[in-house]
């Protein structure tokens, strides 16, 4: 362990696509600090399995859309999201939320030759035991865990707002790959239009609002005094099809909620779409608190279907949506 993190740099500047090794496990410890982190984001020991491991680079991490405090783009420097290295919450609980896992660019260097080569053999036995006493934090007054992850750590890995008028994350989306000059374009054009709306719902009569203040997808949910559930008990493997806005809609609330989880505006571009059901999710971490929540209401997560990040100024977070059995609709009978 080491307190000088900010000087282990990778000397080249990844972009999508290019191809990795993942440090090994020695190595990388040896980039962390006494809380296992480096510069304050943690190492988890859920990511060891990949050490050896190499991949390609699925997005470039430089900003993230701030799910804990709503406050917006946060920069993260120096970070990349890698394709194929998910979460799978074993250190953590059983957390199904399947985040992608941020690598510091100071636990990879640049490979050569196909993916996924098996990882080299240690020479000895390797302590990793910081890794996991940091998953834990001081336990809830009633006992229960808290954990503590890359997700509930986010802020302090990324302290430093990312405004719209930043225009340096426009030039960092395009060279870095995350997306070409036209979704960029489009993402500034979208996040301006739904500031205009905010400032024409703060100070407009509500008759000059344009499409009734609604920020960008147009969603309105029109489910009054309570929202509906449907169990369709589905399996992983099964085909469905995502429901139209307008169904989808009508079991919103008008905070766009169902049951208490919200339905995100820019999900609505797979309105119509088929997809295979991945499995279900019952447990996931809160990510302000770091409390395992245990969902009265089952949702679903379906095959290649990732969160666009459209809405949020093509955040690369590539969070895998939380889907209510309502608003799907099986393809095949069972």
């Amino acid at each position: 362990m080491t307190g000088a993190t900010k000087a282990v740099k990778a000397p080249e500047s990844l972009k999508v696509g290019d191809l990795v090794e993942v440090l090994s496990a020695e190595e990388i410890l040896a980039t962390l600090d006494e809380q296992g982190e480096l510069d304050g984001l943690p190492f988890m020991p859920e990511m060891l399995d990949y050490c050896g491991k190499k991949l390609t680079v699925y997005k470039v991490a430089h900003k993230l859309c701030d799910t804990i405090e709503r406050t917006g783009l946060r920069h993260m420097p120096d970070a990349v999201h890698l394709t194929g290295s998910r979460c799978d919450g074993g250190a953590h609980g059983g957390c199904q939320t399947a985040c992608l896992f941020y690598w510091k660019t100071a636990w990879l260097r640049k490979a050569e030759g196909p993916a996924d080569d098996p990882p080299p053999r240690r020479s000895g036995p390797v302590d990793v035991s910081i890794l996991h006493r940091n998953t834990l934090r001081e336990p809830f007054p009633d006992g229960a865990p808290r954990y503590a992850c890359q997700a509930t750590e986010i802020l302090r890995a990324a302290p430093e707002r990312l405004p719209l008028k930043d225009f340096r994350q426009y030039a960092w989306d395009v060279r870095s790959g995350n997306a070409t000059t036209f979704e960029t374009f489009r993402a500034f054009l979208i996040g301006l239009f739904n500031r205009l709306q905010g400032l024409s719902r703060r100070v407009l009569p509500k008759r000059l609002w344009i499409k009734g203040g609604l920020e960008w997808g147009f969603l309105r949910g029109t489910s009054i005094g309570g929202t509906p559930v449907q169990t369709l008990d589905l399996k992983p493997g099964e085909l469905v099809r995502v429901k139209s806005k307008e169904e989808i809609a009508a079991t919103l609330d008008p905070q766009l909620r169902n049951r208490g989880m919200g339905f995100e505006v820019g999900l609505t571009r797979f309105c119509g779409q088929s997809a295979r059901v991945i499995g279900r999710v019952e447990r996931c971490l809160d990510e302000p608190t770091g409390r395992m929540l245990t969902m009265k209401t089952p949702c679903i997560v379906l095959e290649d279907v990732v969160c666009p990040g459209v809405p949020n100024m093509n955040c690369p977070r590539g969070h895998l949506p939380f889907w209510r059995e309502i608003w799907l609709e099986r393809v095949e009978p069972r």
